[in-house]
This record gives C-alpha cells, sequence and structure tokens, in this order.
C-alpha cells in the first residue's frame, strides 16, 4: 500500500533504522536520530543498488515519486 503524508509524519524513530514501503523500490528509511532519507532500492547488473533523492521533508512524497519514475525511465 502507497505512503501518505500522514503515515510519514507519525513515523517515530526505534532503536534501530527500519524502512516505510511505497512501492517499486521506493522507501523511506527512518534513522535512530529521527531522520527520515528517500531511498530506491533497484538491481542493475545481477547487483543491488541503492539511489537517494534526499531528506523528508525537504524532499516531500510527490517530488520522491517523481524523481523514482525518473530514474525507472533510464
Amino acid at each position: 500500500m502507497p505512503l501518505s503524508d500522514f503515515a510519514i509524519r507519525a513515523a517515530k524513530p526505534r532503536e534501530k533504522p527500519f524502512k516505510l514501503a511505497d512501492g517499486r523500490g521506493l522507501h523511506l528509511l527512518v534513522c535512530p536520530n529521527g531522520g527520515k532519507l528517500w531511498r530506491l532500492k533497484y538491481r542493475f547488473g545481477g547487483k543491488e543498488k541503492l539511489l537517494s533523492f534526499g531528506p523528508y521533508p525537504a524532499t516531500p512524497l510527490a517530488t520522491a515519486r517523481r524523481k523514482r519514475d525518473e530514474a525507472k525511465e533510464c
């Protein structure tokens, strides 16, 4: 199920980092210090890679989804 802005704001830090999945490889990494980072998990040449889109709220949900779609086009 896709993320909502409310769910992102409500996510509280835990002892260990955790991910909130949005779909098609995009997820929000919530760090123990309270930081929230957008990341895209993808495969290239059979190897798993990570692409970072920046922190939330500097990079809002709509922008992260647009960047994911642009990255998937290449």
